[in-house]
């Protein structure tokens, strides 16, 4: 195991971090901007560095000042939570380079990964369902507007290099296609520096489902069940449970096996998501993989009972899994919830500032809040809004619906508006409680008859 890692991130998986490497007796670099300066993570780890001014690009994007980092203070290894350099195989292949371990899988894995058009090809080779769309990139709008006659409407406009909701468009008619194509292209080439296009056929209404693995350097790759993200604004998941309940025990080891041959595809090693969609009949699709720990970790470990992090430590340090896919058994029912600084009855707009009085929920079995909050803390207006994530597991799904509700209504924040009031609603509709949902459910019908409260 290593003596002395350094954290690439900051928020509440820094934190999740330090205390997983603190527990396994691991020491901790913490690296932080100048607008973090009094963040609990730059508090937590034994050793901290600022390494540059608050925008992201010119710190926690900044691979020179990360690496000087690790080099000065002789870290043996980076982790990279998840954002901003998580997925960068750039950065992992410098780290390589300059002999620090990459806390996750190999720079040409990555790129393989990354790329959602090599990815699809990769899936097919390896027997795994993909959705029916392009062959490789999209040249042109002319191009665009064929094959999307040939697979027919509504189709799905994707980034190659995408993620995070970005560089996607939804087209449900031809007319619509030049516009979105030009928008979604913009887009890309200016968060991703690559506006490659590619075309799917969308399948709806769907289920996001995805599948955790673990791989080592020894080639044992195992998965640790299913994750339902189903519940989304915007593209991005709001609400996860695991398991699924529209996936039986003969679908989750299909799908499961699937997520293994998919890993097995790039020899994969570390911690990954295998990420599908699944329509109403229970034909499942590939859509594309994310190679780094997710936001919604917790839940599976809450189920399984697995540590994933420190399992990512443990393989990036050289030693074999220690786990059969026949140790994976599925406990329970897990639930989480992503507790942003936004408020919702202003279309959700970003709501930083300095938090007066914190109370996190906490007292009972089953209850785990992530985060990097504390009483006085000032929330900085320059990062994601995420500031929480409130974690359950019960005995079965109604206990952890029921355990949900009681958390969300005892969090406080005072003096900074959370989406807290809008999850506690979500995750007490009628369709919820009964798991009778899809993609489309929050966008389409929960919040054109939700009435905030102002």
């Amino acid at each position: 195991m290593f003596s002395k890692i350094l954290i690439a991130n900051r928020g509440e998986i820094a934190v999740r971090i330090i205390r997983a490497c603190r527990e396994l007796g691991v020491r901790t670099v913490a690296v932080y901007s100048e607008a973090d300066k009094n963040a609990l993570h730059a508090e937590l780890a034994d050793e901290a560095i600022c390494i540059g001014p608050a925008k992201a690009s010119d710190s926690y994007l900044n691979v020179q000042q990360i690496l000087s980092a690790a080099i000065v203070t002789k870290a043996e290894a980076i982790h990279p939570g998840f954002g901003f350099l998580s997925e960068n195989s750039r950065f992992a292949s410098m780290c390589e380079e300059c002999n620090i371990v990459f806390i996750g899988p190999k720079s040409k894995t990555i790129d393989d990964m990354g790329n959602k058009i090599n990815a699809r090809r990769l899936m097919i080779e390896a027997n795994v369902p993909v959705i029916p769309g392009s062959a490789g990139a999209v040249a042109d709008v002319e191009e665009a507007l064929t094959i999307a006659e040939e697979i027919g409407y509504p189709v799905m406009l994707k980034a190659a290099a995408g993620g995070g909701g970005k560089g996607i468009r939804k087209v449900l008619a031809k007319e619509e296609l030049p516009q979105h194509f030009s928008s979604a292209q913009q887009e890309a080439k200016a968060a991703f520096g690559n506006d490659d296009m590619y075309i799917e056929k969308i399948v709806y209404p769907a289920r996001h489902i995805e599948v955790q693995i673990l791989g080592d350097s020894f080639g044992n790759i195992i998965h640790l069940g299913e994750r339902d993200c189903s519940l989304q604004r915007n593209n991005q998941k709001v609400l996860e449970e695991s398991p699924s309940v529209v996936i039986s025990e003969e679908k989750r080891q299909e799908i499961g096996m699937a997520a293994v041959r998919a890993a097995q595809a790039v020899s994969y090693q570390n911690a990954g998501t295998i990420e599908f969609l699944m329509d109403e009949s229970g034909s499942f699709y590939f859509m594309e993989m994310n190679t780094r720990i997710q936001v919604e970790h917790p839940i599976t470990e809450m189920v399984t009972g697995v540590d994933l992090v420190k399992k990512q430590l443990e393989i990036a340090s050289g030693e074999e899994l220690g786990l059969k896919q026949e140790d994976i058994v599925l406990t329970g029912h897990a639930i989480e919830c992503r507790i942003n600084a936004e408020n919702p009855a202003f279309n959700f707009a970003p709501s930083p500032g300095k938090i007066h009085n914190l109370l996190l929920p906490s007292g009972g079995m089953g209850l785990r809040v992530d985060s990097a909050m504390y009483s006085g803390y000032t929330i900085p207006p320059y990062y994601d809004s995420m500031i929480a994530k409130v974690i359950v597991h019960g005995d079965n799904r109604f206990e952890a619906l029921m355990k949900m509700q009681r958390a969300l209504s005892e969090l406080v924040t005072d003096g900074v508006v959370t989406n807290a009031e809008f999850q506690l609603d979500l995750i007490s509709h009628p369709k919820v409680i009964a798991g009778d949902y899809s993609t489309a459910f929050l966008q389409e019908e929960f919040l054109p008859n939700w009435t905030p409260e102002v």
